[in-house]
């Protein structure tokens, strides 16, 4: 008997449902990928100025740590069981 067995959960495979999920967000990334290299070829003509840099680098950086700061208060609530 494994240790699946005894504690009465066991690993299952993918089903059909899961597997539609993986190529519904699979399609939805390769849309957004494709989006984003048309969006930034058509800005061909365009100048950025040095303060349109840095503001776009500041707003991709405290994105960036948003979402790492949420990520550690969810993991941070589960471990200490303020969750439930």
């Amino acid at each position: 008997m494994n240790e699946n067995e005894r504690d009465g959960t066991h690993a299952s495979r993918l089903g059909l449902g899961g597997w539609l999920t993986l190529v519904v967000l699979g399609g939805l990334l390769a849309a957004a990928i494709w989006f984003a290299v048309h969006s930034w070829n058509a800005l061909e003509g365009i100048d950025i100025s040095t303060t349109g840099w840095v503001f776009i680098v500041i707003g991709v950086l405290l994105t960036v740590g948003l979402g790492a700061g949420l990520m550690a208060l969810v993991f941070y609530s589960s471990r200490k069981d303020y969750d439930r």
